[in-house]
């Protein structure tokens, strides 16, 4: 995966312009969360680290902001399909380092394209893939013991958060892995799987999302994997777990502003993911109260498939986070 770099200009521009968007945001975030007092800016407490990971993939890049207070309680925060290898999505596109300043130990995985963080069956053929993704096993071993060893951070009662793709393996990771997680965040997620024409739809994205192939992950549509990865079919496993679970109605909204031609083809791209995202989670909140099992559902009256409005959840859904990681 490489080697650690030296701080390049390009960072260093990011984190000015990162700076300044605190001056705007931070009061905001504030609000939004019912007030608080800023300590050092959370970029003081940033620690980047190359973590031994599985599958032959040697290391893995892990950003953790360290909380204001010395909480050993942390969020592990999940990328969408395009994750890119330079830092997470949650650090392109969102203030989300700042929920370090409210006692949470914020750790934010890079990489992972199209991965959906699960333990896959073989390297990834359509693009001669050198090692097979472990994602699973690197987030419930390789890196909460490296963050025990190194800082403190518990191995038990964390949270896990995450969008789209992230959202999926959120509820996947926090069912089979309840010691480690008792709080499970998902926005936008494509949470029943076995849906007629899921799996297939899953194979496209991943085809246009790095030339990825779903049967080098699950095996073929019929395979047994597929229902282990499916937070539909996993749903008996969530009970007593505190879950936010969120998704937009796939109208635009206030962080949609198309300025091009190119703005107004991915705000319709938007519309309609969210749109699906949307049936997706009524059907998931529909099997959920079946079994008698609460879950915190917000279905906002505007939203596309937008970093802004999974920015707006993430602050929304901090209380009842770290009220269940007791942060």
């Amino acid at each position: 995966m490489g080697k650690v770099l030296g701080v390049s200009a390009r960072r260093r521009l990011r984190v000015i312009a990162h700076v300044m968007i605190a001056v705007v945001v931070l009061p905001v975030a504030f609000v939004l969360v019912g007030g608080g007092t800023a300590s050092a800016h959370p970029y003081d407490r940033l620690r980047e680290h190359w973590v031994a990971a599985p599958g032959g993939v040697g290391q893995i890049k892990v950003r953790i902001w360290l909380a204001n207070n010395g909480s050993n309680k942390a969020v592990y925060l999940l990328d969408g399909l395009r994750a890119t290898d330079d830092v997470s999505g949650w650090e392109h596109e969102t203030n989300a380092a700042w929920l370090s300043d409210h006692g949470v130990n914020v750790v934010e995985p890079v990489g992972g394209q199209s991965s959906f963080y699960a333990d896959w069956y073989a390297p990834n053929n359509f693009t001669n893939q050198p090692y097979t993704y472990k994602w699973e096993s690197f987030l419930t071993q390789n890196l909460p013991d490296f963050l025990a060893n190194t800082y403190g951070i518990s191995r038990n009662q964390n949270a896990v958060v995450g969008l789209s793709m992230g959202g999926n393996a959120a509820l996947t990771l926090a069912a089979y892995h309840r010691d480690q997680f008792t709080f499970a965040g998902a926005m936008s997620g494509y949470l029943n799987l076995s849906a007629p024409g899921m799996r297939e739809a899953i194979r496209v994205a991943m085809l246009d999302a790095g030339r990825f192939n779903s049967d080098a992950m699950w095996g073929p549509p019929w395979d047994p994997a597929w229902l282990r990865h499916d937070p539909f079919v996993l749903a008996p496993n969530l009970r007593g777990l505190p879950m936010w679970i969120s998704a937009g109605s796939g109208i635009p909204g206030p962080h949609d502003n198309p300025q091009s031609a190119i703005d107004v083809f991915n705000t319709g791209t938007g519309m309609g993911l969210e749109a699906l995202a949307l049936a997706q989670n009524r059907a998931f909140e529909v099997r959920l109260a079946t079994l008698g099992i609460p879950a915190h559902f917000d279905f906002p009256a505007v939203g596309t498939h937008k970093w802004g409005y999974w920015q707006d959840q993430l602050w929304a859904m901090l209380p009842m986070m770290k009220g269940s990681i007791g942060a």
